[in-house]
């Protein structure tokens, strides 16, 4: 199948691409490459820079299916212009799923956010419970949930609201709970957690797209699904850094309410089953240091790298 990947130069997106090409898929790999392009050459790859607002450009010739992956990541980053967030999360979405439909694609997956909930008492958070996101990332999000929903008799459907992903991509992502805790500790011997109580429910970066390839495969299983397999508080996370790696801690007061948790029973249900641990991935991020593969660099730190995109 030829398929479109959108942000398929970002941290999920360059695991994801080889996996497909591996099961013999044709790849179009679409990016802005704000942060590089660490994606290898290719037969069936095609990797085209452009910006996912531009939809007019975007090529759906033989498309048969679409993974959504492009997105402003995370809150920080959303805040820092918030008018590109929704451009970007919201309105390219929509007019992407208008064109995918009108161009007779037949799947359509969505890389929507764990975070769409807001902060919730439940200690089972469904795909069933209201929404109440509190940030511009978590709106967006939502909304291109909805729109893309209204797509439903058009084409497979199908939304992923991933937890917090961990481990290793060639583009690397540490801002993140579990790689930020990690790099600090094998950086500085020194582990800073701001609050600790806030939970996180996180997932493995092989696991999350092991979930693309699973949904791929069964385009029949429509609708939303969690994927997060451990719900652990920030400090619980660094407490496990810390039996890992030689550093001290220091915990100091924070004022983000952010909590999130999710059940992914939904999703086992469909025979999925998750492979890895936060465990594993510090482990991996720990050996990959060691060997000088895995360096702390600007570009790798989402919210500085756009900073200084922006400022220029």
């Amino acid at each position: 199948m030829k398929i479109l990947v959108t942000g398929a130069c970002g941290y999920k997106g360059t695991v994801l691409v080889p996996k497909l090409l591996e099961r013999g898929h044709e790849v179009v790999a679409l990016d802005i490459m704000w942060f590089g392009n660490f994606l290898q050459p290719h037969p069936r790859l095609t990797i085209i820079e452009g910006d996912v607002r531009d939809v007019d450009a975007i090529d759906l010739s033989g498309i048969g299916a679409i993974i959504h992956l492009a997105s402003v990541a995370n809150d920080p980053c959303s805040d820092l212009d918030p008018k590109l967030t929704w451009e970007i999360s919201a309105l390219a979405t929509m007019q992407l799923a208008d064109k995918a439909a009108k161009a007779g694609v037949k799947q359509f997956i969505y890389a929507s956010s764990g975070s769409v909930y807001g902060i919730k008492e439940e200690e089972q958070v469904t795909e069933d419970l209201p929404l109440f996101p509190i940030t511009e990332y978590n709106k967006a999000k939502m909304v291109a949930e909805r729109v893309l929903l209204s797509y439903a008799a058009d084409m497979a459907v199908q939304i992923v609201r991933p937890a917090t992903v961990c481990g290793y991509s060639p583009r690397m992502r540490l801002d993140v709970s579990v790689n930020m805790l990690t790099i600090q500790a094998l950086t500085n011997h020194r582990i800073t957690v701001f609050g600790g109580a806030q939970v996180r429910p996180n997932i493995h970066i092989e696991d999350i797209t092991d979930v693309y390839l699973h949904l791929l495969d069964r385009p029949e299983l429509q609708g939303i699904y969690n994927a997060g397999f451990e719900n652990l508080s920030i400090l619980t996370i660094a407490e496990r850094v810390k039996a890992k790696v030689e550093a001290e801690m220091a915990v100091t007061p924070s004022n983000d309410p952010r909590s999130y948790r999710v059940n992914s029973d939904k999703l086992l249900a469909t025979g999925f089953k998750p492979r890895r641990t936060v465990g594993n991935a510090i482990d991996e991020l720990t050996s990959l240091y060691v060997e000088g593969v895995l360096k702390d660099e600007d570009r790798f730190h989402n919210l500085k790298w756009m900073r200084h995109r922006l400022a220029k």
